[in-house]
């Protein structure tokens, strides 16, 4: 099984070169933006600039939720901290809607009650081409990290990254229009355009996040493909109850297996750790899943919930082993609890015996409630 303080580790460590990587960019990126907005008086080119420090802070936020997930489960988090990247997520998308907000009211502002309106400058052009070059850049390296460990904090912020690319090429497109056709209105329509990809993308993001917090299934073709790995394995008869939920990016499930009936206990435990193999080599990113093992399919009914335990039955079987003289020859008792009876199978020495006690024994054994098959088996020394 996979070492998970490790691979928590490792994934923290990707998440963080990536985004660091991303906020050296980012500052870059937004003083050029910001500087070129106001000197070539582009009021796009200054929103996309103020997106780009929206940006920073996202960069911050997914470095700590990403340091928080990363700890081990302690006394007060049983199942690890891998919901603050989800609350990180949610955060982040609320930043970028309130962001999208205060450009749309600076554009309006602009637009309708400026009295000094200027048309951009041309190498306003070249702000927004160095913007779309780096924001796409970003995006195609962070989307690839964040599918090599299956974060969708990264992914996220990877989007985000996408966005931004989009949100610059309208920019691009607005400066062009108003420098071109001298149209003053294309600049402030564009950064409004821009804000309102930002508030949808921010939107988004608290949507998916939100359902993530309230334990939403995995997609269901990720659940199909669970469940082909699972019943492919000749050790599994059948499954039923699978159950998924995401969290902080990783996958947490439980189900229910059938195998045979009458396997022990110890290789009931080595089938669930091939399946959890199995599941760990073809998704790396379920971080934990629980294998409830049923002898008999147990999904619309049990029909064995109410038999007697073995504390109760040893109640009438031991002093049916005194009466027939069995107890010095008396090994263990095995019992299988199925289709809502109850086999029992002893194991006695096979020393000198009374094959008519040994007969006796049995046919009372049988008139105890819910036994259905009784069979002796003796050892030889």
């Amino acid at each position: 099984m996979k070492d998970l303080k490790t691979v928590k580790q490792k994934r923290y460590n990707v998440i963080r070169k990536v985004t660091l990587i991303g906020v050296l960019t980012n500052i870059v990126l937004a003083i050029a933006q910001l500087l070129g907005g106001i000197f070539a008086h582009s009021q796009a080119l200054i929103a996309d600039g103020i997106h780009t420090l929206s940006d920073l802070a996202s960069d911050f936020i997914v470095l700590v939720a990403a340091k928080i997930a990363s700890k081990e489960a302690d006394e007060d988090h049983h199942y690890g901290h891998g919901r603050f990247e989800t609350l990180g997520t949610v955060i982040l998308g609320l930043i970028l809607s309130v962001v999208a907000i205060g450009i749309v009211i600076g554009a309006i502002d602009r637009l309708f009650f400026s009295s000094v309106y200027k048309l951009p400058e041309n190498i306003a052009l070249v702000f927004a081409a160095l913007a779309i070059l780096s924001k796409e850049g970003l995006y195609q390296y962070t989307v690839i990290k964040a599918k090599q460990i299956h974060s969708d904090l990264l992914k996220a912020n990877a989007w985000h990254h996408r966005s931004d690319a989009l949100s610059s090429i309208v920019v691009f497109v607005g400066i062009s229009g108003a420098i071109l056709f001298e149209i003053k209105w294309l600049d402030s329509l564009a950064a409004i355009f821009v804000a309102m990809m930002i508030f949808i993308m921010g939107i988004k993001l608290v949507i998916n996040s939100v359902n993530e917090l309230l334990e939403s299934a995995v997609e269901p073709e990720k659940v199909k493909e669970i469940r082909e790995v699972i019943e492919n394995l000749d050790c599994v008869e059948n499954l039923h109850m699978l159950r998924t939920r995401m969290l902080g990016g990783q996958i947490f499930a439980d189900v229910h297996i059938q195998v045979a009936s009458h396997i022990s206990v110890s290789e009931g435990h080595l089938i669930t750790e091939c399946v959890l193999s199995q599941l760990h080599k073809k998704f790396p990113e379920i971080e934990d899943i629980i294998i409830h093992i049923d002898p008999e399919d147990d999904e619309t009914c049990n029909p064995s919930a109410n038999l007697s335990p073995r504390h109760e039955l040893e109640k009438h079987i031991e002093p049916l082993l005194e009466q027939y003289q069995l107890n010095d020859k008396f090994i263990k008792m095995l019992l299988h609890y199925l289709d809502g009876r109850i086999e029992i199978e002893f194991f006695f020495q096979a020393n000198d015996y009374d094959i008519e006690a040994f007969n006796h024994f049995v046919d009372a054994c049988k008139q105890i409630k819910d036994v259905n098959r009784v069979e002796v088996y003796q050892r030889i020394l």
